[in-house]
């Protein structure tokens, strides 16, 4: 009777462990979402309203966007809620059509679930004429420019971040006038 309780002990605490370990056999798969954060923890892709998607890579001093590596990066990070941010909206959209072929802004709602509907409307009424995204990576970016930028998880709204070449520019916190933007812009550009 011992021997059955011994060898019943032994492999319940054998199971308990096995099925505890973190790691994965290889016939075992993963869900998409883990698929994607394993391998590309230096990657958060972002899908805009109109469902095109920008993949922002991480640098140890700032952030690149696939496809536009050559060009001064502006993340901005806005709640629709804001008046700032609301106010500022136009600003970024006469930026983003001033610097057209060398700047790529992209609004980043801190707003968990927004509505596209909801951004859409934002857009309309405040003229915000550039990138908008809204995916479930928005909080990826966010945590990942406020780390950068040793701001904790408090940070003013407007939050805006200037990248050139995987290098940080400038940041701002809150209302900022558009020609300290078109100077950073045109210092990043080397004009």
């Amino acid at each position: 009777m011992t021997k059955i309780s011994l060898l019943s002990a032994f492999i319940a605490f054998s199971l308990l462990f096995n099925g505890c370990s973190k790691e994965k056999t290889n016939d075992e798969t993963t869900s998409i979402d883990e698929a994607n954060s394993i391998l590309s923890s230096n990657e958060i892709i972002l899908t805009a309203l109109d469902k095109t998607q920008y993949t922002v890579l991480k640098k140890p001093n700032g952030f690149i966007v696939k496809g536009a590596e050559n060009k001064v990066i502006l993340l901005d990070i806005f709640a629709t809620w804001c008046p700032p941010c609301r106010a500022e909206a136009s600003h970024l959209s006469s930026l983003q059509k001033k610097f057209k072929d060398s700047l790529l802004v992209i609004g980043v709602s801190v707003e968990d679930a927004i509505e596209n509907s909801k951004l859409q409307t934002f857009r309309e009424t405040y003229n915000a004429d550039y990138v908008l995204v809204n995916s479930y990576e928005n909080g990826k970016i966010i945590d990942a420019v406020t780390t950068q930028l040793n701001l904790g998880r408090n940070f003013g709204i407007p939050l805006m971040a200037l990248y050139k070449d995987g290098k940080l520019i400038n940041f701002y916190q809150g209302a900022v006038e558009e020609e300290f933007l078109a100077a950073d812009i045109k210092k990043a550009l080397g004009k």
